[in-house]
């Protein structure tokens, strides 16, 4: 695949990660009566990551994410002249989805951002009401950990084809931990679309979603690295 393909590849994948999962949050969270609460919520993200990666994983690897990029690198199966692109498809593909979600979300009558249109955020915007450490801590440990169930699940000495559904699984229950602590993030092109709509507060807390994550995945990959290295 050539890297205008893999960079397409990524754009969707993130755009649907972000429509779908961000989407479940803002659209059916809390619809009267229906609602799907946050085990709906976890698993629709977790969802958006496991269909992509059939979908796409053969094209791109299916990172939909600056961090796991970050942590493949880190854990030294992914070159390091292709993070720039992947983030650049990634970050735009997360500000598409968001903007689709805005669009199907403010045809409501009485829709307003004010709602946070499921931004991460600490401290008051927390959903639990988490402050700045707790939160960096949480996403930090999230990333690491989501990182080495991709780097495990995607090792040639792994069973075939079960990769998907253990990294989809994986995400759903970082999203069953963490959402009550920041909304769950692990993924800076996530954080980002909503924030841009959201602007204000959400913006000016991007930077944590941004540092905490990629700190963690690459911890994750330098302590694969150890693994293989025991080897």
């Amino acid at each position: 695949m050539n890297m205008s393909q893999k960079m397409a590849a990524e754009f969707i994948g993130t755009l649907w990660l972000v429509l779908g999962g961000c989407g479940s949050a803002v659209l059916a969270a809390a619809f009267p009566e229906v609602g799907i609460g946050l085990l709906g919520v976890a698993l629709a993200f977790g969802l958006t990551v496991l269909t992509m990666a059939f979908a796409i994983g053969h094209i791109s690897g299916c990172h939909l994410n600056p961090a796991v990029s970050f942590g493949l690198w880190a854990g030294g199966r992914f070159p390091a002249a292709e993070l720039l692109p992947y983030i650049i498809a990634q970050v735009a593909g997360g500000i598409a989805g968001a903007g689709i979600l805005y669009l199907i979300a403010s045809g409501q009558e009485g829709f307003s951002l004010a709602g946070g249109f499921a931004s991460n955020g600490f401290g008051e915007h927390s959903p639990g009401g988490y402050s700045m450490q707790s939160v960096m801590i949480c996403e930090i440990v999230m990333t690491l950990f989501f990182l080495i169930i991709i780097l495990g699940a995607t090792d040639e000495r792994a069973p075939k084809g079960f990769a998907p559904i253990a990294i989809g699984l994986g995400l759903t229950l970082i999203h069953l931990i963490s959402i009550p602590v920041s909304n769950t993030s692990v993924n800076p092109a996530r954080s980002t679309g909503p924030a841009l709509f959201v602007g204000d507060w959400a913006v000016s807390q991007l930077w944590l979603f941004w540092v905490a994550p990629i700190v963690g995945a690459i911890l994750a990959g330098f302590i694969y690295r150890y693994f293989r290295a025991a080897e």
